[in-house]
């Protein structure tokens, strides 16, 4: 039986259990070894009268009877009193089986006596078929004399087996009743076989020797059982055999002894019989009043015996209760302090412990002393590992304080580093602006470019840090944005963003204080699309309003996710978890779980139709509106700053958003005018005449169109007029796009922005416009 997992409750009542069934074992065999023979002192009462007195009476009655019958059959005739006995002997035994068939008597009478009552029962049901060779004469007197005896010694053997009293002085005293009353039996004997002798006038043969047997062995029975009485009834017993009677039927004995042993003896006949009658009666009262005496002093005996027995079993019931009392109290004190440590050690494990993390990540102050207070359970062993415990648990709210702190820390760091990055990011696209502006060779503006587009990636980098450290991004706008402008922005971020195509786009907007978080959501989902798919794949995005907000759907075609993934994937995006330095493999979805915690943007993983991920996008209807009316009037007076911010996150072409209910596949050309020499953006002017009257540069799709010259290729030769006229194109383009605004009749804002979207570095001539308010710097 494996104990090790049970309760400790269970293993104390065990330890209880066992030791006081045991001494309640031993209490109760004890109080029974004690008990049983008090219960056969006092059932010798009943013994003695359900047995020992109608017992006797049948003796006394078959003894008569069997001197009547050999008289019977010593004669020639019949005799009447024979009858009259018979009848006598029959009540006798009728009372007898009465008596002895009760359940009194059965109860109290042990294996040995219930024996020795059924033997005398069955010699008794002998006696009609005894009577009848005896009234036919089948049988003699020594035949009859032995018939009437074997029935008698029946009795006397059952009343033998009533000696099993706990006391061996009452035990004697049973015995040397018993013989006594076979000593009386034999009397009897001599008795009948001298009354037929007296009858015939002789001796038959061996009649004599028979006699003279029957009166040694009476004599000798006597001594015996007068030697085991008590000192008191064996006085009596002797003055008994001093009397006349007794004496007179001492030397009629002697006689009979001494007698001729075929001549009848020389007997007077009346001083026998009467010498007998006396003796029989005497020595039979002798034996009742010895008999009563002998139940009487078994009371007494069993009375203090009882006494003793009730004096032990109380204290012994004492014993055991006192055991249990404090057995349970030693056992429920050690319970109840062990169940105090472990629920103790659960809180703290369980609820404290978290959630004083919990509140130290909030920045409440927590108090150590407070939070783990010391708890005293006694001095002994488990007071001691009370205080084991309490010493863990307040080395484990220190050990919180302090990992708490250390992330703090680690996120004040990693937004020091972050904010440091994106200033000199800022510095960094300022400076390009500048160089851009100044470059004059088309393949020297198409380099500073793309180093153009890893500068806006590495801003987006830089914002993965401020997340990361729990602060948000600076970026943010005043008016709605479209939802094209806002997946523009984010392919402008993402490194192939030339494997994106913007598929169906239903018209909508996002509001301002949404729009850079959104933009670096959905280009975390587009880089991770293009970075687990093919190269050769494309990566599609769709736009659909729904009720519940507006979904964009990014769908690539690569190999999918394993449904454990995905499934932890999405309970990532769903319920965001605190940040993890050794998680560092998915950054990109802690940061999109972070951004749409914050704004209640729903995002999760599908399964893609033709394989690959679709990664859905829910914004709440709380961030969409409707999409903002393009036009030069529109920008100008409510959102120029914004929409020139827009025109420098996005950098895709100048051509105006079509106002068709829905945006099909849309794949941005540049215009004829765009110089083929710059596949990735160009600067032309707005041919439309719509839009805010500056230059803006046109993104194409596929840096691949024109494979870039290598070592071992020459550059393309370009004509000086061709260049010439190109950037002369794109200074009027310029002039004229400033001449119109200032025709507007307002006056010229102070440009926030260069004319490549960027903010001016800060180390630029006093002639250029001074950085953004707080309200529109991108940080």
């Amino acid at each position: 039986m494996n104990t090790r997992d049970w309760p400790i409750r269970s293993k104390l009542t065990a330890l209880v259990i066992a030791p006081v069934s045991a001494l309640l074992a031993l209490w109760i065999f004890a109080t029974t070894l004690t008990f049983g023979p008090a219960l056969d002192l006092l059932s010798a009462r009943t013994l003695l009268y359900d047995l020992g007195r109608p017992g006797e009476t049948v003796v006394a009655e078959l003894q008569r009877e069997r001197r009547l019958s050999v008289v019977q059959l010593a004669g020639d005739g019949a005799l009447p009193a024979l009858a009259e006995q018979r009848r006598r002997t029959d009540v006798a035994v009728a009372e007898l089986r009465t008596r002895v068939s009760g359940e009194r008597l059965r109860d109290a009478a042990d294996d040995l006596l219930d024996a020795r009552v059924d033997r005398l029962l069955g010699a008794l049901d002998a006696l009609p078929a005894g009577r009848g060779f005896i009234d036919r004469r089948e049988v003699d007197r020594t035949g009859a004399i032995g018939l009437y005896s074997g029935m008698v010694g029946a009795a006397f053997q059952a009343f033998s087996a009533m000696a099993t009293l706990p006391a061996d002085d009452l035990n004697r005293q049973v015995l040397a009743l018993t013989a006594l009353g076979r000593s009386r039996e034999l009397l009897g004997q001599a008795d009948a076989l001298l009354a037929g002798v007296l009858v015939t006038g002789r001796f038959a043969e061996g009649e004599h020797a028979q006699l003279v047997q029957t009166i040694g062995n009476q004599r000798f029975l006597v001594e015996s059982a007068v030697a085991d009485l008590p000192a008191d009834d064996r006085a009596a017993y002797q003055r008994l055999a001093e009397s006349d009677d007794f004496a007179r039927l001492r030397a009629l004995q002697d006689t009979l002894v001494r007698a001729d042993p075929v001549r009848a003896p020389a007997v007077d006949v009346r001083a026998w019989q009467a010498s007998q009658d006396a003796v029989q009666r005497r020595l039979r009262d002798f034996e009742l009043t010895q008999a009563d005496g002998l139940a009487e002093r078994t009371v007494p005996v069993a009375v203090g015996i009882l006494v003793r027995l009730g004096a032990a079993g109380v204290l012994g019931l004492a014993a055991v209760v006192v055991s249990v009392v404090v057995s349970l109290r030693v056992g429920r004190s050690l319970a109840q302090r062990l169940s105090g440590v472990r629920t103790a050690a659960l809180e703290m494990a369980e609820h404290r412990l978290p959630d004083v993390v919990t509140r130290l990540r909030r920045g409440e102050d927590v108090d150590v002393a407070r939070e783990a207070p010391s708890l005293e359970y006694g001095r002994d062993e488990i007071g001691q590992v009370g205080h084991a415990f309490n010493e863990v648990g307040r080395t484990a709210v220190r050990a919180a304080v302090d990992e708490v702190s250390l992330r703090r820390g680690l996120n004040e760091v990693f937004l020091n580093i972050a904010r440091r990055s994106q200033g000199l990011v800022h510095r960094q696209l300022a400076l390009l602006d500048r160089m851009e502006r100044r470059v004059e060779d088309p393949d020297e503006l198409a380099e500073l470019f793309r180093v153009d587009h890893l500068a806006t990636r590495l801003r987006r980098h830089a914002e993965d840090l401020v997340i990361l450290a729990g602060a948000a991004p600076g970026r943010g706008w005043r008016n709605p944005v479209a939802m094209v402008d806002l997946v523009r922005g984010a392919i402008s971020e993402v490194e192939s963003y030339d494997r994106v195509d913007i598929a169906d786009m239903q018209p909508a907007a996002t509001v301002g204080r949404a729009v850079g978080d959104i933009i670096h959501l959905l280009a975390e989902l587009m880089e991770n699309a293009t970075a687990f798919s093919p190269p050769g794949t494309r990566v599609a995005v769709r736009g659909q309003s729904l009720p519940n907000g507006y979904a964009l759907e990014i769908t690539d075609q690569g190999l999918g996710m394993s449904a454990p993934a995905m499934e932890e994937a999405n309970e990532r995006l769903s319920t965001p978890p605190e940040f993890d330095p050794a998680d560092s493999a998915r950054l990109g979805l802690f940061v999109v779980a972070r951004l749409a915690a914050r704004h209640g943007v729903r995002v999760q993983l599908r399964r893609a139709a033709q394989g690959g991920v679709t990664a859905v996008v829910l914004i709440p209807p709380d961030l969409v509106t409707t999409e903002p009316p393009p036009g030069p009037s529109a920008t100008m007076r409510d959102g120029s700053a914004d929409d020139q911010r827009m025109a420098k996150v996005t950098r895709l072409s100048t051509l105006p958003r079509t106002r068709s209910p829905r945006i099909t596949r849309e794949r941005v050309d540049a215009p004829t005018a765009v110089v083929p020499l710059v596949p990735s953006r160009a600067v032309p002017a707005d041919p439309s005449g719509e839009g805010d009257g500056l230059p803006r540069r046109v993104r194409r799709r596929g840096p691949a169109a024109r494979p870039r010259p290598t070592a071992q290729d020459a550059p393309a030769p370009r004509a000086p007029e061709e260049a010439r006229r190109l950037m002369s194109a794109l200074q009027s383009g310029t002039a004229r796009g400033r001449r119109d605004a200032a025709a507007g009749g307002a006056p010229v804002p102070p440009p926030t922005t260069t004319a490549a979207g960027r903010p001016p570095d800060p180390d630029a001539p006093a002639a250029l416009p001074q950085p953004p308010t707080a309200t529109e710097r991108d940080v």
